[in-house]
């Protein structure tokens, strides 16, 4: 028995538009974060996917994201849980810092450590292996279970939530996952076996 785990990252967020490292922080989503939200429905609804359980993070623009696509699937009402361990990696002194500014404070190459590697964390904040620390057992004990018992799961997170989870569903190391770019709203199809090895992959773009 195969069962289908659908990976979704946030619509742009208001601080995605202003180029600020959002982290923790609980922003909303912007006019065309909204839209990036109700077409990911769109492309699941033309899939003829309905769900059985739903994740996502304690993060608003996340959560909205979520209820956006169950609106639009007719799933309003679904079951959903929503769990810290999803969400976005933690920044620590650089969030709510413009990007460009954090470059001009600490350096474009000490900024680019800490944004593209995997285990170098920013100051008071988490690296994407901190991350995969907390996402990955939580995605095992309690999403993981449902997808190996045919169900269909959802869950709508972050950008790098979301990596450390395809990192270890798709066999990447380290250095290829931190080189990995997810698109806002953009849904990603996981067909699964029942040893939870990847069976099928889609990503709905365009």
């Amino acid at each position: 028995m195969s069962g289908t785990l659908v990976l979704v990252r946030h619509g742009q967020s208001e601080w995605n538009l202003k180029n600020l490292f959002t982290g923790w922080r609980d922003v909303g989503l912007t006019e065309q974060g909204t839209a990036e939200a109700l077409a990911a429905g769109e492309k699941l609804k033309a899939r003829g996917l309905k769900f059985d359980i739903a994740y996502t993070s304690a993060l608003k623009r996340a959560q909205v994201t979520c209820q956006h696509i169950l609106d639009i699937v007719g799933q309003s009402d679904l079951k959903t849980i929503r769990d810290q361990a999803l969400n976005e990696r933690d920044y620590g002194d650089l969030s709510g810092l413009n990007k460009d500014d954090a470059r001009k404070k600490w350096g474009e190459e000490q900024v680019h450590i800490w944004r593209r590697s995997y285990d170098i964390a920013p100051p008071g904040g988490e690296s994407l292996k901190d991350t995969g620390a907390r996402v990955w057992p939580y995605y095992l004990h309690e999403v993981q279970p449902h997808v190996l018992r045919g169900e269909t799961v959802l869950v709508a997170a972050h950008g790098n939530s979301l990596r450390a989870l395809i990192m270890a569903l798709d066999g990447k190391s380290g250095e290829e996952i931190v080189k990995l770019e997810i698109g806002t709203g953009v849904p990603i199809i996981y067909k699964l076996n029942a040893d939870s090895t990847v069976a099928k992959k889609d990503v709905l773009e365009g």
